[in-house]
């Protein structure tokens, strides 16, 4: 999350000194948090397969969580494309 959260920074530092990242910034951070989600869920299929039986309430909790950083890197992008078009040049 603290490396999602630089994306973030760099996403508006990018929107004041370079307009043209942007939009791959965005996408960059997109492609991360399903990347990260799927090393979480990588992880939590070893925990899980380690640890022999585990109640299901425990599984869908780990894959809400693994779902954050999907979410944060969506919510991401959508403020990139927020900006891109704040920042078009109006016709």
């Amino acid at each position: 999350m603290t490396f999602m959260t630089l994306i973030l920074i760099a996403l508006f530092l990018a929107a004041w000194k370079a307009p043209a990242w942007v939009k791959e910034i965005g996408k960059f951070a997109a492609v991360f948090g399903i990347f990260a989600t799927f090393i979480g869920l990588m992880q939590a299929a070893v925990d899980i397969t380690a640890a022999g039986e585990i109640r299901q309430g425990i599984v869908w909790a780990g894959l809400r969580v693994a779902m954050i950083t999907t979410v944060y890197g969506l919510i991401i992008y959508m403020i990139s494309l927020i900006i891109r078009i704040v920042q078009k040049p109006r016709i």
